[in-house]
């Protein structure tokens, strides 16, 4: 099972991202995040194993990666829709959701229906623990590899912020910083571009911010 690559970006756009690893094999990985292609990349990694094929799904911190394979541990979720969630929420609001009991949240992300998140609140209440010791734990969060050495970290948003645009942001700011732009400058542009735009995918805000930046 691979639990964490380490290699050079040949492709990304938002949806899969392509890394070339000191072996010389190329491998394809689903990403949520706009790598810079030539960089170096160390990811987390989930290896999903079926009949008739292997996925590979990457994710920018343990606790990420561990709060994914506890979501498809529930009936009827699979990878998916699991990666799905987590790309619509950050590990923090999906924790929070199931949590409080929070229908609704869960299944403003794509594919997860009503029947989905409470399944997911009657399954994983008493296993979020699990995940939350990798929050508690700094020196876990603080000590580990993520994409091209950048963690983001649950930021200080306005009340009003919606959960989905939230997860926008964090990764508009990774790929934004990864280009020398400060995080200050960034997110009033990001908030701006959201207010006036229909911007469903990180991809297409990164896209806005740099012409503005």
């Amino acid at each position: 099972m691979i639990g964490f690559l380490e290699g050079r970006v040949l492709f990304s756009d938002g949806t899969e991202v392509i890394l070339k690893t000191k072996d010389g094999i190329g491998h394809q990985i689903f990403c949520q995040q706009v790598l810079i292609e030539g960089q170096k990349a160390s990811l987390y990694i989930s290896h999903v194993i079926k009949e008739a094929s292997q996925q590979l799904f990457a994710f920018r911190s343990l606790r990420d990666k561990k709060l994914f394979e506890l979501l498809t541990s529930v009936k009827g979720v699979g990878p998916k829709s699991a990666y799905a969630l987590t790309a619509h929420f950050t590990s923090k609001q999906i924790i929070e959701a199931i949590q409080l009991e929070n229908k609704k949240a869960l299944t403003a992300a794509p594919g997860v229906g009503p029947k989905a998140a409470a399944q997911m609140i009657l399954d994983l209440s008493s296993k979020i623990h699990k995940i939350q010791m990798y929050a508690i734990n700094k020196e876990v969060l603080e000590s580990a590899p993520v994409y091209t050495d950048i963690r983001i970290e649950d930021r200080e948003l306005p009340a009003d912020t919606p959960l989905g645009e939230s997860r926008l942001i964090d990764e508009t700011i990774l790929a934004c910083k990864e280009l020398g732009f400060s995080e200050e400058a960034i997110i009033p542009v990001a908030q701006e571009i959201l207010k006036a735009n229909s911007v469903s995918r990180a991809e297409q805000l990164v896209h806005l911010v740099l012409k503005e930046l």
